[in-house]
């Protein structure tokens, strides 16, 4: 077995270890040494003497806030993956593989980021913890941590870029950059043979509790890793697009520089840079990637190595403009530093993932020489595997399929990210879009199932979920609970795991009840609402908030709630609980009906975002579809009405993916095809991602914005369940002016494909027939919709030919 399938299989923990107290400790050094909530980065070794090798030798780790382990100087893992301090995970390794007779040396580094960690990190103190699996061993000599492990505080690290924001323009919130003193390093520190004899010896902090529900002074309270370890996967060097010389090196030898510097890389050869020089080289990966970048430098001492990342280069407007051009722009951004202590082959790479497309590579040499040997990436993601496919007769809506698969793995690390790159936060309205699109592209759900978890974990005492977490800043945003109940029922429709949704049913009452509790009883619509209403962020919502919510007449949030009530209703039926069921739907309707009659405008034919009817976007008109509150012989109509009114406030990139919803409901879902114009008008100005929202955009990776590597296999395939844990599926094709489509898509019961072509037209009518190749796996039925007509599908092979 692989390392990669290794880190991808959970290991199953010993049951006695998540019934109390571990008998290993959390370790740190002694307060007066280093305090336990600053900055600061530590490594810790302790050495095991084996007589005979085990067929398995199971640890538990855990740390805070992070760690990098190494066994006999292999690495074999990092952790923990996020989550809170009453639910802490601890990670699972095997070292039977890498163990040998005699000396074994088990090895961590780990670092709190301290005042400057990313808000999505949450944090007691630091600390070190390692478990041996079987408690009943009878040789104490073991990994478990104690003092018999031995721990150096590391004071080669000091924060950097920690104005990156201010340098953006932007909010950025995913920690700061590093810089690394070779001179004070320890290099070789978790080699086997490397002399640890005056580190000191680690002071116990805490004990270990597993899980919750254990423990009366619990600092961090113990959970198994729910998710597999991170994909590490090595990218090759990108391609060099510019070398220049802050010390006017002779044109020719700049030139012969960064032929080198090309030629050299792609041979393995190191390039060398005189004494005294200043060079800066930028470097285009040629995509946007994330991971750790690797550079191996030798010599250089009194050097200064800068990296600089970023997504796009900036103009002196500071603009991005096409994201391809570097004429007459500079690249600003989070950088780590690098101080060369002479070694030969120094190996730096960041403590935490960068997210780059361009890395400026800037170089200041003092009395030595300085190589560079090499420098490489390693991307690091959750290791989702795609199994869906899509083709069709535009080869145009393939880079889009593949470009949105991309930005949804850069998106998907320990949690889901709004954005790698300056906030790796999970908010719920990018989560619920990313989830589905993991849930129609892979088999794996694990990290959908920490979602929806971690947002339960998040609920606050009025009954609200926060709108991201994991977060070490309070933050709410009422209609992103709402997003969370719709996860719940996403999944529920899905996946066939009642137990697990069960549990969070009284969580999605709590968050119902809050919004129920404002209701304005004098208009039927909700009252005025505290917190932050986000919406979208399009110029006419302020701060992304929708008229009238403070007012009390928001007819965009109180149909967004309707929404939600009408999948809580069909959900809570699906668990037997018929009272609540009736109630939510009975509420959906009074709200829906309410908003309709104070906010529709009739002359206009679109829904107003509030009742005073002067003001409108299509999110209000697209919310009244799809709730029917709008009745449902007038959706097409205002469906129309709203795609060509360019008046009303428009959907950005995330609330297109809601607007689609609308569409294909009232009977508009060929009109999808030709909504793909924002999405190949990204692709046209280099973008390899797709971004936050329409130029000028801060995110140029945005997780929202992948809707169509869900749309795809929803909405032009359209393959959908019909009823829950995808037991039925129904197949309501929607090609718009393609030709001709093609995919495959994974379910519960097996893959489901489809072949679609269109016939001929049909003489008389104009329109057209359409060859169909469905196959479904063993014990799955359902329908298969053309034209407003029914066909029966069976499981196995089967050709509808509809003329």
């Amino acid at each position: 077995m692989s390392q990669r399938e290794r880190s991808e299989t959970l290991i199953a923990v010993n049951p006695k270890l998540l019934q109390g107290t571990w008998p290993g400790h959390w370790i740190h050094m002694n307060e007066q040494q280093a305090d336990p909530r600053a900055y600061g980065v530590y490594h810790f070794r302790k050495a095991v003497n084996l007589a005979t090798l085990p067929s398995h030798y199971i640890i538990h780790v855990s740390a805070d806030n992070r760690y990098r382990l190494y066994i006999n100087g292999h690495w074999i893992g990092d952790g923990p993956a996020r989550g809170n301090l009453t639910h802490w995970a601890f990670g699972s390794y095997d070292l039977a593989p890498y163990l040998k007779l005699g000396k074994n040396v088990l090895a961590a580094e780990v670092w709190n980021m301290g005042t400057y960690a990313p808000v999505a990190q949450i944090s007691n103190e630091t600390g070190f913890l390692v478990q041996q699996d079987n408690m009943d061993q009878g040789n104490l000599d073991n990994f478990n941590t104690g003092p018999s492990w031995k721990v150096m505080h590391d004071t080669a690290y000091h924060p950097t870029a920690l104005n990156t924001g201010e340098v953006l323009h932007s909010y950025f919130v995913s920690g700061p950059g590093d810089r690394v003193e070779g001179a004070l390093y320890p290099w070789g520190w978790e080699a086997i043979d490397y002399n640890d004899s005056d580190w000191l010896s680690a002071t116990n902090i805490a004990a270990p509790v597993a899980p919750a529900g254990y423990g009366t002074d619990n600092r961090w309270t113990l959970v198994p890793r729910s998710i597999p370890q991170m994909q590490h996967q090595m990218e090759p060097v990108g391609k060099i697009r510019r070398v220049e010389s802050e010390n006017e090196i002779a044109e020719k030898t700049l030139k012969d520089l960064e032929q080198s510097f090309m030629s050299d890389f792609n041979a393995g050869k190191a390039l060398k840079i005189p004494a005294h020089q200043k060079l800066n080289i930028l470097i285009d990966q040629g995509y946007e990637t994330v991971g750790y970048p690797e550079l191996t430098v030798s010599g250089g001492k009194g050097a200064i190595i800068k990296l600089t990342y970023t997504e796009a280069l900036l103009d002196s407007t500071n603009q991005k403009g096409n994201r391809d051009s570097i004429e007459g722009k500079t690249v600003k951004g989070l950088f780590d530093e690098y101080l060369p202590d002479g070694g030969e082959k120094r190996v730096f790479r960041p403590l935490w993932i960068r997210t780059f497309r361009y890395v400026l590579l800037s170089i200041e040499t003092s009395e030595m020489p300085v190589s560079i040997e090499s420098f490489k990436n390693t991307f690091a993601a959750y290791p989702l595997k795609r199994s869906a496919k899509f083709n069709s007769s535009d080869s145009s809506l393939t880079k889009i399929w593949d470009v949105g698969w991309r930005t949804a793995r850069l998106c998907a690390g320990e949690t889901y990210f709004d954005c790698p790159y300056y906030e790796q936060l999970q908010y719920e309205a990018d989560t619920r879009i990313q989830a589905l699109i993991t849930l129609y592209n892979s088999r794996d759900d694990r990290l959908v199932r920490k979602a929806i978890n971690d947002f339960y974990l998040s609920l606050t005492p009025e009954g609200l979920t926060e709108g991201r977490y994991p977060s070490n800043r309070f933050q709410v945003i009422p209609p992103f609970s709402l997003w969370w109940v719709t996860m719940l029922h996403d999944y529920w429709m899905l996946r066939p795991d009642q137990n697990f949704v069960k549990n969070y049913l009284a969580g999605a009452s709590q968050v119902l009840s809050w919004f129920e509790n404002r209701i304005d009883s004098s208009t039927g619509m909700l009252g005025p609402l505290n917190w932050w209403n986000f919406v979208d962020w399009n110029p006419a919502f302020k701060n992304g908030v929708p008229a009238g919510v403070s007012e009390g007449n928001s007819s965009v949030i109180t149909l967004q709630y309707a929404l939600t009530l009408q999948q809580a209703a069909n959900l809570f039926a699906g668990f037997n609980q018929y009272k609540k069921s009736e109630h939510y739907a009975a509420l959906a309707n009074k709200l829906a009906q309410a908003t309709y009659k104070s906010c529709f405008d009739e002359q206009r034919g679109e829904m107003a975002d509030t009742r005073d009817k002067n003001q409108f976007s299509q999110h209000a008109s697209i919310l009244g579809v799809l709730t029917n509150a709008i009745p449902v012989e007038k959706q097409k109509e205002v469906m129309e009405q709203i795609l060509k009114d360019t008046t009303l406030s428009q959907a950005t990139f995330y609330y297109r993916f809601y607007l689609t919803r609308a569409m294909v409901k009232a009977g508009l879902g060929d009109k999808y095809y030709e909504s793909l114009t924002p999405w190949l008008d990204m692709l046209k100005i280099g973008l390899t991602t797709f971004a936050e929202k329409p130029e000028p955009t801060r995110s140029d990776c945005h997780g929202w914005s992948t809707s169509p590597a869900y749309d795809f296999l929803a909405t032009i395939l359209g393959i959908t369940p019909s009823a829950p844990g995808f037991s039925k599926v129904r197949i309501e094709p929607h090609l718009g002016d393609l030709r001709s489509a093609n995919g495959a898509m994974d379910v519960p019961a097996g893959q489901i494909t489809v072949g679609l072509e269109r016939r001929e037209a049909v003489a008389g009518n104009g329109s057209s027939g359409l060859n169909a190749k469905i196959t479904l796996p063993d014990g799955l039925t359902g329908e298969f919709i053309w034209a407003g007509k029914s066909y029966a599908l069976k499981p196995g092979s089967q050709t509808l030919t509809i003329r």
